[in-house]
């Protein structure tokens, strides 16, 4: 069985989070997160999934179709604790063949700290606003 990789960082884990996003590639997505039954997941405009293995089989699915996407990440802005930090992102993905550029994704992510380094413990994607501005304004609700 293949040692899972340890994260140092919850940068380390998010950095690893896209890469294996970019390259579909379900071992290297999985390694980023924790193997627990309270994991969740919510793709753009999908369910919420809840647990390792319906996070597996919903990552199998998205990289099963074999398109490669890129993805820039940009509007970053992170809080983070000693045993948790959450990134908040926008997301540009566009196809790699074809150069088609999807509408802009925001992104949250949630790692923790365990013995094992920084895993993925949420993310959730929803599709932007059209015409989003370069930063939301700040509201309070």
């Amino acid at each position: 069985m293949k040692q899972r990789p340890i994260f140092a960082t919850p940068q380390d884990a998010e950095a690893a989070f896209y890469d294996a996003l970019e390259r579909a590639d379900l071992e290297a997505m999985m390694a980023v997160w924790a193997e627990d039954e309270e994991i969740v997941c919510v793709h753009p405009g999908g369910l919420r999934l809840i647990g390792y293995a319906a996070v597996r089989e919903a990552w199998r699915r998205v990289f099963e179709g074999g398109r490669r996407l890129q993805v820039r990440v940009s509007h970053q802005t992170h809080v983070q604790s000693p045993f948790s930090a959450v990134y908040s992102v926008l997301e540009q993905v566009t196809a790699a063949e074809g150069g088609i550029e999807r509408s802009p994704i925001i992104a949250t992510n949630f790692y923790m700290r365990g013995p094992l380094g920084w895993r993925m413990i949420a993310h959730h994607a929803s599709p932007a606003p059209p015409n989003m501005p370069g930063e939301a304004p700040k509201v309070l609700h």
